[in-house]
């Protein structure tokens, strides 16, 4: 069985006496799709930068394709990453399919098969109506597909997307998305940073919640919705209620909607909801409702309540 792509123990970063990264620690394994979520400022960017190769660890340790992260082994890891960063790195003056060429001739590989990956990549990102306009004349969209297929013109293992669809419209974020979902079936193993939540959902296998330079959490987002998610049953009320019985305080329910809509929230985990005993209560209080609805909490939710808690 092959290891972890990426290993990080305690991994910190500091810029003087300022900590950006603060001991963080995870495995990336083969294949998966890892999404980094937090807010701007809360070390994800730093973190990327240290497993490329880019920012020397000030603590920890970091291992990539099994190989230490240290100068004797950057060149080796360099060559089988692809990184797509938030600012430009494409030649504004050479045309869409001339960056992709002369891109992956940085790694060896002959001009015909280069031409042959750029052209590959060209339909992959859906770039073949500019293949042949310079960098200069495209949006910001479309350079968002070039730095994507530049990424990937050297057949990379782990690819790194930072912040990928930061500032572009909806339909490139989807393409996007479908991109990502492509990329996991082939076998590339990719690390993902954003501070969409949407984003995350959709795309990543994990989840890791970065706030203030530490790891909150890694979990599988469909295992960190079963363990932290919430549920709340909300009931619209046939007559206003100006405030809750004193006999049902231990509900902690919520009136909202102007003392129209009452409000249950309740551990998706417990072995009792304790919905039952509530609205016998209510019943018996003479509370009556005409309607009910109940939500699940979303990632965001969580992701939300998360980042609030004190650290």
């Amino acid at each position: 069985m092959p290891g972890p792509v990426v290993e990080a123990a305690a991994l910190v970063k500091r810029y003087g006496e300022h900590t950006v990264v603060d001991g963080v620690s995870f495995a990336v394994e083969p294949g998966e799709c890892l999404g980094l979520l937090g807010p701007n400022g809360a070390g994800k960017t730093t973190t990327i930068r240290m497993v490329t190769c880019f920012s020397p660890p000030s603590g920890g340790s970091l291992r990539v394709f099994g190989l230490p992260v240290d100068p004797t082994h950057h060149r080796a890891i360099k060559a089988r990453l692809g990184i797509v960063q938030q600012d430009e790195s494409l030649d504004p003056d050479l045309t869409v399919e001339m960056n992709l060429v002369v891109f992956a001739s940085y790694f060896g590989i002959p001009r015909a098969s280069a031409r042959a990956r750029a052209e590959e990549m060209i339909r992959f990102a859906a770039l073949a109506e500019r293949r042949d306009a310079r960098i200069r004349t495209l949006s910001g969209g479309m350079k968002r597909r070039v730095l994507i297929a530049k990424a990937l013109a050297h057949e990379p293992q782990l690819l790194f997307l930072d912040e990928p669809t930061a500032g572009v419209d909806v339909e490139l974020r989807k393409h996007m998305w479908q991109t990502v979902r492509e990329l996991r079936e082939s076998g590339v193993t990719i690390i993902l940073t954003t501070h969409y939540i949407d984003e995350a959902e959709e795309m990543a296998d994990r989840v890791g919640v970065i706030n203030n330079g530490e790891l909150i959490l890694v979990e599988h987002k469909t295992e960190l919705m079963r363990k932290l998610g919430k549920k709340q049953l909300t009931l619209q009320l046939q007559q206003r209620l100006e405030a809750v019985p004193p006999g049902l305080s231990a509900y902690n329910l919520h009136i909202g909607n102007e003392g129209s809509e009452l409000t249950y929230t309740y551990d998706t985990q417990a072995e009792r909801t304790g919905i039952t005993s509530l609205l016998k209560e209510l019943s018996d209080a003479g509370i009556r409702f005409r309607d009910l609805q109940t939500k699940q909490s979303s990632l965001e939710d969580i992701f939300v309540d998360l980042v609030k808690r004190p650290q």
